[in-house]
């Protein structure tokens, strides 16, 4: 178990300032998506997801990429099939896996919302920073990152 430290008070306003930042972020874009294209933002994930990997991605992995639980995702992915945005189908070489592919709909409901979700993390986030902002959250966002995903899957992996 990691030692218990105090955070200092820097720390803790660094901490909810971004916790905040990216709420409000997350809030202004929630309604964009569904204005544009009546989708939820786990919805929008996983299309754009599937557009990023080239269409398709077992469900297994689709969970680990967005650090969802499989079966909340396996709901959304039975409202975006019903909206006809993916299919979902046995994987042809793992009987055990379920293959999603994201449909022309689908790439159609990611084109749509695009613009307006861009036009948002302009608005609010990009260009408050300066380029030596950009570059060092550039710089530092990869990294905490990575290093919170290999945290989560260790316990996950831990807690099963």
């Amino acid at each position: 178990m990691a030692e218990d430290r105090q955070i200092s008070p820097r720390e803790l306003g660094v901490y909810f300032a971004l916790m905040e930042s990216a709420t409000l972020l997350r809030y202004q874009v929630e309604q964009q998506l569904k204005v544009d294209a009546g989708l939820g933002y786990v919805q929008f994930e996983m299309l754009a997801t599937l557009v990023d990997a080239g269409g398709e991605m077992t469900m297994t992995a689709l969970a680990d990429q967005l650090v969802h639980s499989r079966s909340g995702l396996t709901h959304q992915a039975g409202l975006l099939e019903k909206s006809g945005l993916i299919t979902r189908s046995p994987h042809p070489r793992d009987q055990r896996s379920t293959l999603v592919q994201i449909t022309e709909a689908g790439r159609d409901a990611v084109a749509t919302v695009m613009p307006g979700h861009i036009a948002i993390a302009r608005e609010l986030f990009l260009d408050e920073l300066s380029p030596e902002e950009l570059e060092a959250l550039d710089a530092v966002l990869p990294r905490v990152r990575e290093h919170m995903r290999a945290s989560t899957e260790a316990r996950s992996k831990r807690s099963r």
